[in-house]
């Protein structure tokens, strides 16, 4: 089985710079990325953050698709939860439509904020959005024009409507997500960055491969997203993910967010007027030089039977994240298909 190597990028911040710093390296690593054969290029959507720059994601992957020609770009992933359907199958349609075959939409259900940015996002529906389930069976409707005879919209189009519409994934960290996509008979990305418990990436998966409702003769995909840090040597990159931490505030209400820092966490709990605690741990990052963390992937892949890694290069500098993206297609030469 080969493996395709792909990337999610967040736009971050690095230190002493501006979101005009972090969008040009964005860019530059997208141009890389291309350059060296990844398979595909994915942005997050990150709101009223002092973290990461990318908070929208349509408009970024517009200007990616400008600055690349063969690589699939997309979005990793469009917070459906806060938006119309209808309005993200036009945006998406347009963007198929610029670059036919290129286009990738990543849905993700966390709210990507705070709890005053989920207000923000949502005030015109006063936080009363619809469930998930319903948005994305809407949204892939307009996607593929199928909108049905009952519907109270029905005859309405998300214009313009590509010859190859943008191909529909969902990610999460839960087997209640995994099930969704699998109704739906859409690939599964699992977020094991966000939740690197190997019995919740087990459930998930199989989840999705035994409840998978084939469509068109569609078969099941399912990808895993992780983060991985790569340096010239084994102990380098272990000093590099000493720093990575994973932090998670637990709602009383009953909800779990995972946040970048222990002060997100804080603010998060304020903002959402709830009880809250709050869980730090060691971020789960695949480490080590080019070669411990080929073989550690290599591992993985054989793990979860999956064909595909989505990469989070989780390090500080622009420039070691480029360094590691070389490394890792050197590493791959012979691997990644």
């Amino acid at each position: 089985m080969g493996l395709k190597l792909s990337i999610l990028d967040q736009s971050p911040f690095d230190e002493g710079k501006t979101a005009v710093d972090a969008f040009r390296h964005t860019v530059a690593l997208a141009r890389k990325a291309e350059e060296l054969g990844y398979h595909r290029f994915w942005v997050s959507e990150h709101h009223d953050s002092a973290a990461v720059a990318g908070s929208s994601p349509e408009v970024l992957i517009a200007y990616l698709l400008a600055q690349t020609e063969r690589i699939r770009i997309g979005s990793g992933g469009v917070m459906l939860q806060h938006y119309s359907p209808y309005k993200v199958a036009e945006n998406f349609n347009v963007l198929a439509s610029l670059a036919p075959g290129r286009v990738d939409l990543g849905i993700g259900r966390a709210p990507g904020g705070l709890p005053r940015s989920t207000k923000a996002l949502q005030q015109e529906t006063a936080g009363q959005s619809r469930p998930l389930a319903d948005k994305l069976v809407e949204l892939e409707q307009y996607l593929t024009d199928t909108i049905p005879d009952d519907h109270p919209l029905h005859g309405l189009k998300a214009i313009p409507l590509p010859t190859q519409p943008a191909d529909l994934y969902l990610l999460g960290t839960t087997p209640a997500s995994a099930e969704l996509a699998a109704s739906r008979g859409i690939p599964y990305v699992f977020a094991q960055f966000i939740n690197g418990d190997e019995t919740a990436v087990r459930q998930s998966l199989d989840t999705y491969r035994n409840r998978f409702a084939p469509r068109k003769s569609a078969r099941p995909e399912a990808i895993l997203a992780l983060s991985v840090i790569v340096a010239d040597t084994d102990e380098e990159a272990k000093r590099l993910a000493a720093d990575a931490k994973l932090v998670k505030i637990h709602l009383e209400s009953g909800r779990t967010i995972t946040v970048k820092t222990v002060e997100h966490a804080e603010e998060f709990g304020r903002q959402s007027e709830e009880k809250y605690t709050i869980e730090v741990k060691e971020a789960d990052v695949v480490h080590g030089s080019k070669e411990t963390v080929r073989a550690k992937l290599l591992d993985i892949q054989r793990k979860y039977g999956v064909d595909e890694l989505i990469l989070i290069l989780a390090l500080k500098e622009f420039e070691q994240r480029l360094h590691a993206l070389s490394e890792l297609k050197e590493a791959f030469a012979e691997t990644v298909v």
